[in-house]
């Protein structure tokens, strides 16, 4: 039976819970992962969702920071998350889905604003983030396996709205990219967001600082479907839903959308 997942960072549950709601109700994805809940778990607002058919959650949260979810309509069996990097952070949160698949929902750290460890220490929490999760898959040897969510790194030129800009700028930097490429070799990743839209400019994050961000359209591709290989070829159906970004008080990021036939 064919599913579809959603990710989408948030920007706060609570206070986009409208938007959540209207997402949930137009376009239906069977699972939607949130990023930056910025709420403990017991506080995220479940009842609107569970009215929808979204009546299974697994979630990390915290108190104004952080925090990730997934919802579903189909049963899913939380197995945990992991704290990558020794953060303390609500950043990571794992599920079974009933045919099998893993899913697993990531909060990448931003990572600041200065590209250098050094002076920075939020870039270098940032890379050691991403070497754990390389090892982690490495150990692991995943299979039938999708991780989601904001990664906080757009790794293609055409990734974001100007490659050259860009390449000082975190997010695009490539020493990130590196981090995130040998992340994704250690778990055999396929980015099916990719593989199904293989060229041409895509974002799923617009700055709130723009004042027109639709005519500026200066955007980056900060979230990610990812899946294993022997999966990735059942995946079909990726899209951002861009319009999502102008939404009434809307997060500066949009979802992105796949459909895996499994």
């Amino acid at each position: 039976m064919p599913f579809t997942i959603a990710t989408w960072n948030i920007n706060s549950v609570r206070l986009r819970e409208p938007i959540v709601l209207k997402l949930l109700q137009e376009e239906a994805p069977d699972i939607l992962c949130l990023q930056e809940c910025k709420s403990p778990a017991d506080k995220i607002p479940t009842a609107g969702f569970a009215a929808l058919g979204y009546r299974y959650m697994a979630a990390r949260g915290q108190k104004g920071y952080n925090g990730v979810a997934i919802l579903s309509k189909l049963p899913i069996e939380d197995i945990g998350d992991h704290d990558f990097a020794g953060l303390g952070q609500a950043r990571h949160v794992a599920a079974r889905l009933e045919n099998g698949v893993e899913l697993h929902n990531f909060y990448i750290p931003a990572g600041g604003d200065v590209p250098d460890r050094e002076v920075n220490e939020k870039f270098g929490q940032k890379l050691d983030y991403l070497t754990e999760m390389r090892d982690y898959w490495h150990a692991k040897n995943p299979a039938k396996t999708i991780i989601v969510g904001d990664f906080n790194i757009a790794p293609r030129p055409d990734d974001v709205w100007s490659h050259k800009q860009l390449l000082k700028v975190v997010s695009h930097t490539p020493v990130e990219v590196e981090h995130l490429a040998r992340m994704q070799d250690a778990g055999g990743w396929v980015d099916v967001t990719r593989a199904d839209i293989p060229k041409g400019p895509l974002y799923s994050w617009w700055s709130y600082r723009a004042r027109d961000w639709a005519a500026a359209d200066k955007g980056r591709r900060l979230d990610h479907v990812w899946a294993t290989g022997d999966i990735a070829g059942a995946g079909h159906g990726s899209h951002v839903l861009r319009r999502a970004r102008g939404w009434d008080k809307p997060s500066d990021h949009a979802p992105v959308f796949a459909t895996f036939d499994l």
